[in-house]
């Protein structure tokens, strides 16, 4: 009934609004949603899960592995050519560590060749990253580390994010923007030196879910009621 709710509503709005929108109620389409590991992938798994969801009985499950090669992910290519919204209900088994990972990656033409706009954790936190220069969003001193936040273990939350074709990221926690991770016009984000430092406008090309980490951290993340969109649908 959900899932069939979601695609009335969403057929009723211009098709630029609504890119993508899934339960994944009626299984993994795996057309639909291929997973994606660049160049090795040893250990990590994408599976349809009917143990838990956030609603209905599906969702997907990531178990990630440790080291780079234990990424993997999946997710779609069908990304609005403006501005970019997403907003997924995720479950981790574990809380972030320091250590540098991963949860959605993005292939990014404006940074170069085989690069990506990453989000993650590290130093406990959420936060982004760029591939090509490895600047953070925030900084990771204790004032930027403070103004994000942190991801609990085995709850279901709603996360959200937008992508602005100016440069614009905001990103939001059950509803709640994330003042650190937050780069607009008319906003002030003093911890936000390094991601700052040039003039970057993300250009992504496919959104894909899962697990990457850069040291010996595994995690199992769970995705439901993924949107892709042009414009804000909320939690």
């Amino acid at each position: 009934m959900l899932r069939r709710t979601a695609l009335l509503i969403l057929s009723l709005l211009p098709f630029s609004l609504a890119q993508v929108s899934d339960d994944f109620e009626s299984g993994w389409d795996q057309a639909a949603w291929p997973t994606y590991a660049l160049d090795c992938s040893q250990g990590g798994k994408v599976s349809l899960d009917s143990s838990t969801a956030h609603s209905g009985k599906n969702s997907m499950r990531v178990d990630g592995a440790g080291g780079y090669c234990g990424h993997i992910f999946f997710g779609t290519t069908k990304v609005p050519s403006g501005d970019v919204y997403v907003r997924t209900y995720l479950k981790a088994s574990r809380a972030f560590t320091d250590a540098h990972v991963s949860f959605i990656t993005m292939p990014d033409s404006s940074l170069g060749s085989k690069k990506h706009l990453r989000i993650g954790g590290q130093s406990k936190i959420l936060m982004y990253n760029r591939e090509s220069d490895d600047a953070t969003l925030p900084d990771l001193s204790p004032q930027g580390i403070a103004t994000s936040a942190a991801l609990p273990a085995n709850t279901w939350k709603c996360f959200e994010y937008h992508l602005g074709t100016d440069g614009t990221i905001e990103t939001w926690l059950d509803g709640t923007a994330i003042a650190g991770l937050t780069v607009k016009a008319g906003t002030t984000n003093n911890n936000a030196a390094q991601w700052q430092r040039g003039s970057y406008r993300p250009k992504i090309t496919a959104i894909y879910f899962g697990w990457e980490s850069y040291g010996g951290d595994t995690n199992t993340f769970w995705y439901d009621d993924v949107v892709v969109s042009s414009s804000r649908v909320g939690c």
